[in-house]
């Protein structure tokens, strides 16, 4: 739902729910505080906007795989995406931040786009890894798959490391949570925000330094969170990938939205 002109290389910046799932915190930490707190998730899917550029940060899961995985499924991803104006069947760059099930999912509606991910994730998303069901259990077989398929169509962008898609969009290589794991920072008019994804998945896992407990290299994930300091100008420039606070922090795109859809472009409400 793009707003007036903007600079160039500055973004509006939205995040979409579109699913949710009831847990303790006992799914959530390493180190829960008390394991049997209620503490659900929630699952989002990004998208910096432009006047003449649109970025999409993840596609999130299909209604079919919800159900596989016993998640609430609220609407397709795309369908969020609508609601704030970004049509998935004409949007050109895809970030996939990693290949975890509940981010790589509804490929195929998005046609015209290049999909860019992180040479390390590829690797490990078809290697031996997998043999672990520590690690293969949180990827869907057919979307690996199907992206694997857009290599050999040539429409997946490869990057090893830190790079800049364009004024104002770069990629920071994270690992941890998988081998990887890339988190997004957009320039907007409140300066630089990132979009941590599961680099965060929730902001008491990196206020307390207690990890999510989904994990590949925990030096790594806790090294992450230095860098994503380190990247933020404040700690509340930094969006976790998981935590339904983020839609009570920040304003929505609209009344009709409220819960739906949020700006993240703008500074999040007074407490």
């Amino acid at each position: 739902m793009p707003g007036p002109e903007l600079d160039p290389g500055v973004y509006e910046l939205f995040a979409v729910k579109y699913a949710t799932h009831g847990r303790t915190a006992a799914a959530n930490f390493v180190d829960p505080p008390d394991p049997h707190e209620a503490m659900p998730i929630d699952y989002f899917v990004w998208a910096a906007v432009s006047d003449d550029r649109t970025f999409v940060i993840d596609m999130g899961f299909t209604k079919e795989t919800a159900d596989d995985r016993a998640r609430t499924h609220l609407r397709c991803p795309t369908e969020a995406l609508a609601l704030i104006g970004v049509d998935a069947k004409t949007v050109k760059d895809v970030i996939v931040t990693h290949f975890h099930y509940d981010h790589i999912g509804n490929f195929d509606k998005f046609p015209a786009a290049k999909f860019h991910l992180q040479d390390r994730e590829m690797a490990f998303a078809t290697g031996r890894h997998m043999l672990d069901p520590a690690h293969g259990s949180s990827m869907n077989v057919d979307d690996v798959v199907g992206m694997v398929r857009h290599v050999y169509g040539n429409r997946v962008v490869f990057h090893d490391g830190d790079a800049e898609l364009a004024p104002g969009i770069a990629l920071h290589h994270i690992g941890g949570h998988t081998a990887g794991l890339q988190a997004v920072t957009v320039m907007t008019k409140r300066g630089v925000v990132v979009v941590a994804s599961d680099a965060c998945h929730l902001y008491a896992n990196i206020e307390t330094r207690n990890p999510f407990p989904v994990i590949f290299e925990r030096d790594k994930v806790l090294e992450g969170y230095d860098t994503l300091e380190r990247l933020a100008p404040t700690p509340a420039h930094i969006v976790p990938g998981h935590d339904p606070l983020v839609l009570n922090r920040y304003p929505a795109v609209s009344d009709d939205l409220d819960g739906i859809a949020i700006r993240l472009d703008v500074d999040p409400k007074a407490s």
